[in-house]
């Protein structure tokens, strides 16, 4: 199976228990990002928030992962998009420390508007111009 076949399949892919298992890394996801806020808006020390970091880049890898593996196209819709964004503001508050609440609270924006935007919004492409998907 060639690479582009495997990353775009016809039809998205699905396990049995997905759904759960999404719900479950969302749940995990969400009790990260809680502690990691009140790490980086309260200036805790690293050891207090770290566990916290892990757990945020742990459950996130995973439903990424999911949501590649279910279909590529979600890595060229807006949501996928702005998953990458996120990912990247985080990583530049190591060089920014004074940011870290600034960056914190715009990825968390960003999360809110994309997540709970219409369909149309999330399953659009910038590099196609329009609403792309299977779903």
């Amino acid at each position: 199976m060639r690479l582009k076949q495997w990353m775009f399949p016809a039809e998205p892919r699905f396990f049995r228990g997905q759904r759960w298992v999404n719900i479950v890394l969302r749940t995990l996801h969400l009790v990260g990002i809680a502690g990691l806020g009140g790490g980086f808006l309260y200036a805790a020390e690293r050891p207090e928030w770290r566990p916290f970091l892990d757990l945020t880049v742990w459950s996130g890898l995973g439903l990424s992962l999911i949501a590649v593996w279910n279909s590529g196209i979600w890595l060229i819709q807006l949501r996928g998009q702005a998953v990458v964004v996120k990912v990247l503001l985080l990583s530049i508050i190591p060089y920014f420390p004074e940011l870290q609440g600034l960056l914190f609270v715009t990825v968390i924006v960003i999360s809110g508007l994309i997540s709970h935007a219409p369909a149309a919004v999330r399953y659009h492409s910038l590099y196609h111009g329009r609403r792309i998907g299977l779903y």
